[in-house]
């Protein structure tokens, strides 16, 4: 326990100052786009003074600087603003999207996880066989087509041609538990169909890496099948890299989520992202970009501290 002192304070520290950082990217990130939500509500047809009245009321004519500091002092109190299109408060907005997201990445990651290392090992098991080929092969495949490809295809084919799924992901209030998932089913497949490919393939070099190791040398000489010295011996070695696979994963589920919730049209946060980015108002946009890189580093740090936790030799100083 004493030897966890000093490596997880660093990271959760190191995390801090990304989050930091990354606050610093989202604000001036927002601020070079082009126009802004005066330009966008008024119009070109709009005069200077119109435009230049409608920026001081809706406070855009202050410095960048002050309006960093107060939004950076409002997102540590928890007030992430307010609407500039609609006036309504940003958290009120995002909840609910925010909600819809985790339930879509949520599902996703429940297929994809344990698929991906099932077929890692499987892989790994049989290596350079039809089977460890074969899958391969198909990863492969899934990993070089985008994600809008795959969930253009799968629209097409079991939406379209078959009539499986709903061609559009919408969720109502009133809709049951098994009712939403057949909603979400083409958008999870997808998503299952990415980071499965990327995950297995992950896996599969992790295992393999720990099989020229002495121990296992060892195990292979006393007798072992390949596979107990995979399952007991290569997979526990292997399991710092593959919980940081899998954490890796999950940040991808929840950030990588905007192109697949524009294709299903599915009202998750990602989708009401780049509408807000549409209509240049930026307090979603800013708030959106923030909740999504911290997941994402959140998640990356959990993956260290895992990483620590599971393998001894991360724990000593170098």
């Amino acid at each position: 326990m004493r030897q966890l002192i000093g490596p997880v304070p660093r990271r959760l520290l190191a995390g801090v100052a990304t989050l930091f950082l990354v606050s610093i990217i989202v604000f001036v990130g927002t601020e070079i786009l082009p126009g802004d939500l005066a330009d966008a509500i008024l119009g070109q047809q709009a005069t200077p003074e119109a435009v230049a009245a409608l920026r001081e009321q809706l406070g855009l004519d202050r410095p960048a600087y002050q309006r960093y500091l107060d939004w950076l002092g409002g997102v540590l109190t928890g007030d992430l603003g307010r609407s500039l299109a609609s006036g309504r408060e940003v958290s009120e907005l995002i909840s609910g999207r925010l909600e819809r997201s985790l339930l879509l990445a949520a599902v996703a990651a429940a297929i994809a996880i344990p698929l991906s290392i099932g077929l890692g090992l499987l892989a790994a098991l049989y290596e350079d066989r039809p089977a460890d080929k074969g899958i391969s092969i198909v990863t492969l495949a899934l990993v070089s087509a985008p994600d809008f490809l795959i969930g253009y295809l799968l629209l097409s084919v079991l939406a379209v041609q078959f009539g499986w799924f709903p061609a559009l992901s919408r969720l109502t209030d009133t809709m049951s538990l098994g009712q939403q998932l057949h909603a979400i089913a083409l958008p999870c497949l997808t998503l299952s169909l990415v980071v499965t490919a990327h995950t297995m393939r992950l896996t599969r070099t992790a295992v393999l890496s720990v099989m020229n190791q002495p121990y296992v040398e060892m195990a292979e000489l006393k007798g072992a099948s390949r596979r107990r010295v995979i399952l007991h011996h290569a997979l526990p070695n292997a399991l710092s890299p593959i919980i940081s696979i899998v954490m890796l994963t999950l940040a991808y589920l929840v950030v990588g989520i905007v192109v697949v919730e524009a294709v299903f049209n599915y009202s998750g946060m990602g989708r009401l992202m780049v509408d807000a980015v549409a209509k240049r108002d930026m307090p979603i946009v800013q708030a959106c970009g923030l909740i999504f890189a911290s997941i994402y580093v959140v998640l990356n740090m959990l993956a260290d501290v895992f990483a620590i936790l599971t393998n001894p030799r991360r724990r000593r100083p170098k």
